[in-house]
């Protein structure tokens, strides 16, 4: 049947997974670093992904596909049971290790308090010269020696763009602005929703105006440091 669906430019799509953290349904997945609609079956035309893609990449369009079923999308998602709904991605049962970490209990790495982006201040003492670690929520529970790899002499705050539903972009901006960071490392997860976190500190970044080195690094499901 001829009906509305997404059509995504690949050409255009920046890798940054926020359409695929958007579509309610697991239609679209990040392949190869770029967004797919991956069956046209589990896309019911609606474009919530629009305007979660900052590159304008997404549209919708009028074609030949398949009906949307809903119990079709419903299989597809219990088929990707990770808490966050992650659409393709494989939740993996990780064993118990005794020892996981070099760094005794007492000697966490956390230099400053609060953490979560939504609560820290703006201005701060401890921003300036800051080595500032932005992380996922789930990184430090993924990476067992999260402490020592990368918390370790940086100011580390933390955030989940989709549990808290927000644009960090502005709040990390008017830190960076108002602050002398002297780099930034982003710790994301392998999942599409970690987009974007990463997608928001490259945007406060180019808003600041200021030129602040960035390194992002990404963890898999299984604890794995990617890259």
């Amino acid at each position: 049947m001829i009906r509305k669906i997404v059509s995504i430019d690949e050409e255009k799509c920046n890798g940054c997974g926020q359409c695929a953290a958007a579509c309610h349904e697991g239609a679209i997945m990040m392949v190869d670093g770029k967004a797919r609609l991956i069956r046209d079956a589990y896309c019911d035309g609606l474009g919530d992904c629009l305007p979660a893609c900052p590159a304008g990449a997404i549209s919708i369009i009028e074609r030949e596909a398949a009906d949307y079923s809903e119990e079709a999308v419903k299989a597809h998602k219990a088929a990707s049971p990770l808490p966050c709904d992650c659409p393709g991605s494989e939740a993996k049962v990780i064993g118990r290790k005794e020892e996981i970490c070099d760094i005794p209990a007492s000697e966490s790495c956390l230099s400053q308090w609060p953490v979560q982006i939504k609560l820290v201040p703006v201005k701060a003492p401890w921003f300036d010269k800051a080595f500032l670690l932005v992380a996922a929520d789930c990184t430090a529970y993924a990476c067992a020696d999260f402490h020592r790899k990368f918390m370790k002499d940086k100011i580390t705050i933390v955030g989940c763009p989709k549990l808290d539903a927000v644009d960090y972009s502005q709040k990390l901006e008017a830190i960076m602005r108002e602050n002398n960071i002297m780099n930034v490392t982003v710790v994301r997860m392998e999942v599409p929703c970690c987009g974007g976190l990463e997608n928001a500190v490259k945007k406060a970044l180019q808003a600041s105006g200021k030129a602040i080195s960035l390194s992002v690094v990404t963890i898999s499901t299984d604890g794995k440091i990617l890259g």
